[in-house]
């Protein structure tokens, strides 16, 4: 059941520090519920007489943009709950309302890294949607900003490594291998899709997890494309072409931007967000 407008130590607890004054929400609406935590996190509904109910949730956006921000400068195992709360200026219980572990605030972030990427390398090959080359870049880049960066390759590494953000992968890019080469498996049913993701998420691990043993990224990406495109029946020729015109571009350039780009859009998306709610409520 909801709590109303006059349990005000509860909603000031909820609302924390940071980009809305409660008190001014209160004078522009008639009710205000708040519902308890669920796996969604708190909502926060407000009501003006002649009006829908409306919807936000200020600071899960605002648990998100700090946390993207720090996970891309400092790495996904550098990052602390503790650094969230300061950056986001809320205390614990805010935090675990939203997110009951760090992992599901990584999963936001991988989410939306999976679409900005997939985007970007369809945007680089120039081959149209859903293309093969586009497919063979996207891990010759993510290896390229592995191999450069200490703090996206634990981002990568960790995404890999937590069954949460692990299955978002796998349930993302089976969805892409479908489109990508589906042609070449007509009669695969959509379980041998499944099956084969498991086994390749494992291939992209193992190009991402580069030691001081490892061959050099090339012979590295190389070898593991090849054997991801021969799971899907891909000919020798066509396969040798593709990966050859992937590592025959400025992947790392590539890489670089993408990192760049990607920093920039969670900061914009972010603050789109916050200024769409602060509109939502004429608080601005």
């Amino acid at each position: 059941m909801p709590f109303s407008i006059m349990n005000k130590p509860k909603i000031l607890q909820l609302r924390g520090k940071i980009f809305i004054d409660p008190i001014a929400i209160l004078r522009k609406c008639d009710i205000i519920w708040i519902y308890p935590p669920n796996e969604l996190g708190c909502e926060i509904r407000t009501q003006r007489r002649g009006n829908v109910a409306r919807k936000a949730n200020p600071l899960k956006l605002s648990i998100i943009g700090a946390a993207s921000e720090l996970i891309l400068e400092n790495g996904f195992s550098k990052t602390t709950a503790a650094a969230i709360c300061k950056k986001a200026n809320i205390g614990t219980g805010n935090l675990t309302c939203h997110f009951p572990t760090k992992e599901h605030i990584l999963k936001e972030l991988v989410t939306v890294m999976c679409d900005f990427q997939w985007q970007m390398m369809e945007d680089a090959t120039d081959e149209g949607k859903s293309s093969m080359l586009a497919y063979c870049l996207e891990l010759t880049t993510m290896a390229a900003v592995a191999e450069e960066n200490e703090p996206m390759r634990d981002f990568f590494l960790s995404s890999y490594s937590h069954p949460l953000t692990l299955d978002t992968i796998r349930k993302n890019d089976t969805e892409k291998i479908k489109k990508v080469f589906g042609e070449y498996c007509k009669d695969w049913t959509e379980r041998q899709f499944i099956e084969a993701e498991d086994i390749i998420s494992g291939i992209e691990y193992a190009a991402l997890m580069a030691t001081e043993h490892s061959a050099d990224l090339p012979t590295r990406i190389a070898g593991s494309l090849n054997t991801i495109l021969s799971i899907f029946n891909i000919p020798e020729e066509l396969r040798k072409t593709k990966v050859s015109k992937a590592l025959g571009m400025d992947y790392r350039a590539i890489g670089r931007r993408l990192l760049d780009e990607f920093r920039e859009y969670t900061k914009q998306e972010h603050q789109r967000a916050i200024d769409d709610m602060l509109a939502e409520y004429n608080l601005k």
